[in-house]
């Protein structure tokens, strides 16, 4: 058997008000204001579909040693990089050690799920455990439909051999060439087609008999799902699909569109992780997606999944952790939709050395410092002598991540002069309780609500963006860690 023996999910805590998308194009396109309720969830200008599949991960992973781990998948549309695996660059910053195999999954809606069959195949073919991510920030144009049903999320999960708290009962997949949008090389955005197209040739004819192929290969009636998850910001789509597969009523998951929007490649599971928050042993869970094709999965909740439920922040957790935007400004300035003056200080060549990132990367994408041996003394960066002026021991060090480690404000700036994206910049002293302590950026903080004493966590995120060469250069930073607000 395989199953999945842990979750976790990461949603950006900007909520960008739908209002105020209408309320700026609403006299361009009216129809937008049918759109105009809720919210959905934005990324700040230093997250991305990695940054946010890191803390996916990293939810995922905790409590749970970071070695032997057979493979790392990423299943996302809205990679930074065409051409540097960027599955590869989330083992480094996790910390999976080279042995790793690693592998991006893409160029369909459908990559979530379909890259989580094959997954699930090399489990049960290989062993495990595999690390699955799906993680997505997808860009659209300016008053747009998709502008406001889009929302950036990731979701993780852990498979292995097992029941876990999830065990897998079977899939079935259909590969169709049905074009409902597209992005084609070197375009900006995604070209969409007719909404009722859309509709009644794809959804409603190409999902329901992949279901039926699930339901017959695991011996399941449509009585016995529980939890039914499709990913649809059509209206009623969802509904009708249910009950063309002849699943209950009450099945039908909440989409979350209007929570966070819709994640695209992430969202199916985005979907299942926050079923698995609230399912209850033994009930079954049906994933199905669309995209050139259809994909549908059966889970089965175990006894062990109370426990995790608990243990986890998952999409509930980071649905609960959300601060409203209504600055429609900011948001385009994040998305780069808009020309903005950014000033001289802007003005810097911003090459990243890949000589020195290479050399360094374990200091630089997994925040790696060190520990004296004869000490004890944790320190950032890892030098050839020890700070600790009681003990000045040379070449004493070993590896010592930092990037699990909480710490507290010992001192910070405000910086409304240096270049920021999202001024002011915030930094500061943070000293670690584990000892050892480092300069360091702070993020998703608030200006007038930092003070001296405040507990921070590490948090991976864009240091910056070198626009001459499109180059993404990663870096940790220090977000509050204090409890987050309900929604």
């Amino acid at each position: 058997m395989v199953g999945i023996a842990s979750f976790g999910g990461y949603i950006p805590r900007l909520r960008l008000s739908r209002k105020s998308i209408v309320d700026a194009n609403g006299w361009f396109n009216g129809s937008l204001r049918a759109y105009a309720k809720a919210e959905r969830a934005i990324c700040s200008w230093d997250e991305d579909s990695l940054t946010m599949a890191v803390e996916a991960a990293r939810d995922a992973l905790a409590e749970r040693p970071r070695d032997g781990f057979r493979a790392l998948y990423l299943a996302t549309t809205s990679a930074p990089f065409e051409d540097r695996q960027n599955a590869g660059i989330l083992a480094q910053a996790l910390r999976l050690g080279e042995a790793v195999n690693t592998m991006d999954v893409g160029a369909s809606q459908r990559a979530g799920t379909t890259g989580l069959v094959a997954a699930l195949d090399a489990v049960a073919a290989r062993g495990g455990p595999v690390l699955y991510l799906a993680s997505e920030k997808r860009r659209a144009p300016a008053a747009s439909p998709a502008e406001l049903l889009h929302g950036d999320g990731a979701a993780a999960l852990i498979l292995d051999r097992g029941d876990g708290v999830a065990r897998f009962l079977g899939s079935r997949s259909a590969s169709v060439d049905f074009v409902d949008h597209y992005k084609g090389k070197g375009r900006e955005f995604d070209y969409g087609w007719e909404e009722r197209w859309i509709r009644d040739e794809g959804y409603l004819k190409l999902v329901p008999p992949v279901i039926a192929g699930v339901l017959a290969e695991t011996g399941l009636k449509p009585g016995d799902i529980a939890h039914f998850c499709l990913p649809c910001t059509l209206p009623r789509v969802g509904q009708a699909v249910a009950k063309a597969a002849g699943l209950p009523e009450s099945s039908m998951r909440p989409n979350l569109d209007g929570l966070c929007g819709d994640t695209g490649a992430a969202h199916p599971l985005v979907m299942l992780v926050h079923a698995l928050q609230e399912a209850k042993p033994g009930e079954r869970i049906l994933v199905a997606s669309f995209g050139s094709g259809s994909d549908a999965l059966v889970f089965e909740a175990t006894a062990e999944l109370p426990a995790m439920q608990r243990a986890r922040r998952g999409i509930l957790g980071a649905l609960r952790r959300r601060k409203e935007e209504t600055n429609y400004a900011r948001y385009l300035a994040f998305n780069d939709l808009i020309k903005m003056e950014r000033g001289l200080r802007s003005e810097v060549d911003k090459q990243t050395p890949l000589t020195t990132l290479y050399r360094k990367r374990d200091m630089l994408l997994s925040l790696v410092g060190g520990r004296c041996e004869r000490c004890g003394t944790a320190q950032f960066p890892k030098s050839n002598i020890c700070v600790n002026p009681n003990c000045r021991a040379a070449h004493s060090q070993v590896d010592q991540p930092f990037s699990e480690f909480g710490g507290k404000i010992m001192s910070f700036t405000a910086d409304s002069l240096t270049y920021c994206p999202d001024p002011p910049a915030h930094y500061g002293m943070v000293q670690f309780a584990e000892g050892g302590r480092m300069m360091v950026d702070f993020t998703d903080v608030d200006a007038g609500q930092v003070e001296v004493g405040m507990p921070m966590r590490m948090v991976f995120r864009i240091k910056e963006v070198d626009p001459a060469r499109g180059f993404t250069k990663y870096f940790w930073k220090a977000t509050p860690s204090g409890e987050v607000k309900e929604v």
